[in-house]
């Protein structure tokens, strides 16, 4: 291992205690799609300490940002953090089940967790950045912040507004969740497309659903209150979709379709039907045409219900990528410095908190209560392979992410570095447990660590390899030629007007806008 590399990962070892309570704040902050202020904020003021420029509101989301710095005549590799959290997911970092302090167990909580995802990537620009200052590396670092990654809002944002523009490489970064995609790097088979799509009914004119009496006092109010109104379009909505679920795509593919209903804030109960109701669905489609299919039997089953409960429709999109492209130049030089590093390495702390967890669901203590494979490196290609067991032979993508857009940009890899997880039981473990092990120091550090050296690396590698950047490059031309161009208009704006969940500060104090734990 060169000098530079050493010094690099020299700098992550010393800044350990940093990364950790750094990562405990975003950890705690939690805050869902659209509404993560005080992380961003966070971000932004670390990256000018550090000497970045930053641009806050990014792409006019308020809680992106782009940051830049250089080091003079180089190539630019790119980067990013994400930090948004899950609604209804607040967990302690603890060991056993329970909401943080003072919230209710619907807040916001991280599941990813995103926490790490972006500490990693910072430690790794931080540490690349100090390594290209005492060495004279030539280089450009850009480093974006990417929220509501949740609902895959804002790359493809960044995207159509030029933010990824003059990249000569991106970094992906995500804790692992699934296997065999733990330590290591995707190689063929890249996330697939993703729609999400807010469905608005009005209505705006319940007087005109029946007549009253000519000679009422007040000829409309009641028979207006007789109207269906909007409630119950999004109630056919919902039914319809749920009825032609199947029939809506290939029951093959692994494709999936979600919805949830935005709150309009209207229970009062007057005398009048409902004037707003919104539902959104989001879909993960293996491809394009599948995603389409999908959207013309949403759209028709929107346009029946606001007919049928006497309604207005209005749609916006939330997000819509493209399916994800490969580059195995960039894969290669991310998985060396991945096996440089190594896996993450649990010491008797970590194994102390899995094994109490353990012990909260009943189960024995036990030597090795860690998942196995999150110690271990898994070659790209033997990943691939495990990954296509499950796959037609005829797919190209599966699930999604909204790293995929990001590839149609600059070449782009996509790393994998284990989170902490529980080893297989008799039963499956609540959402909870591994939520947990996200917060705590001793399971979610390695994580944190091995992302940032082994990113910091690749970076290293990237502003001093003209050779692989080349081919990089030409894999990348190869890949996206013929291919399809952005799926939404140059023009378009993230929706972050919505009724999205967020912390609000009212007489009553600091609350989320869902009910306390007891109310429901």
């Amino acid at each position: 291992m060169d000098a530079a590399k050493t010094e690099a990962r020299a700098y992550v070892d010393a800044h350990r205690t940093d990364l950790s309570r750094w990562h405990r704040e975003i950890w705690d902050f939690a805050e869902p799609a659209w509404r993560e202020y005080r992380s961003a904020a966070w971000y932004v003021d670390r990256l000018r300490r550090e000497g970045f420029e930053v641009e806050e509101g990014s792409g006019g989301m308020p809680t992106a940002f782009s940051a830049t710095w250089s080091n003079g005549d180089g190539p630019t590799v790119l980067t990013y953090a994400e930090y948004d959290a899950v609604p209804g997911n607040c967990q302690a970092a603890a060991t056993e089940r329970g909401p943080r302090a003072g919230l209710s167990r619907f807040a916001p909580g991280h599941t990813d967790p995103h926490s790490a995802l972006g500490i990693g990537t910072l430690g790794a620009v931080l540490a690349a950045k100090h390594a290209m200052t005492r060495y004279g590396i030539g280089g450009t670092i850009r480093y974006t912040g990417e929220p509501a990654e949740k609902v895959q809002g804002s790359k493809v944002v960044h995207g159509l507004k030029g933010y990824y523009d003059g990249a000569d490489a991106i970094v992906s970064f995500h804790p692992f969740y699934m296997l065999p995609l733990c330590n290591t790097v995707r190689w063929d088979t890249h996330c697939g497309a993703y729609y999400s799509r807010i469905y608005t009914f009005t209505c705006d004119d319940p007087e005109t659903w029946g007549v009253a009496a000519p000679d009422s006092p007040i000829p409309a109010s009641h028979s207006a209150a007789r109207a269906p109104g909007a409630d119950a379009a999004l109630a056919t909505m919902l039914t319809l979709s749920k009825t032609t679920q199947d029939a809506m795509a290939p029951a093959f593919g692994g494709w999936s379709l979600s919805s949830a209903v935005l709150t309009a804030g209207q229970a009062t109960a007057d005398n009048l039907p409902a004037g707003l109701a919104q539902i959104q669905y989001s879909w993960r489609c293996p491809d394009i045409a599948t995603a389409e299919q999908v959207l013309r039997v949403l759209d028709a089953n929107a346009e029946a219900a606001a007919r049928t409960a006497h309604c207005e429709l209005r749609t916006r999109w939330v997000s819509r990528n493209r399916p994800g492209l490969a580059n195995h130049a960039l894969a290669e030089l991310t998985y060396r410095n991945l096996a440089e590093v190594g896996a993450p390495v649990y010491g008797p702390e970590a194994v102390e908190v899995a094994n109490r967890i353990r012990e909260s669901l009943g189960l024995p203590r036990t030597e090795a209560p860690l998942l196995a494979e999150c110690e271990r490196l898994i070659d790209p290609r033997d990943a691939e392979a495990g990954l296509r067991e499950v796959i037609p032979p005829a797919q190209h993508n599966w699930t999604s992410d909204d790293y995929v857009e990001m590839t149609w940009y600059a070449p782009t890899v996509r790393l994998y570095v284990a989170r902490p997880a529980l080893a297989a039981a008799e039963r499956p473990h609540p959402a909870w447990a591994m939520n947990a092990m996200g917060g705590i120091p001793a399971t979610i550090d390695p994580t944190v660590i091995c992302a940032a050296k082994t990113i910091a690396g690749t970076f290293l590698d990237l502003m001093r390899d003209p050779a692989t950047l080349d081919a990089a490059r030409r894999e990348f031309d190869e890949r996206r030629a013929g291919g399809p161009g952005p799926l939404l208009p140059a023009d378009f704006t993230a929706p972050v007007d919505y009724r999205w969940p967020e912390y609000v500060t009212t007489p009553r104090g600091t609350d989320w806008w869902i009910p306390d734990s007891g109310d429901v």
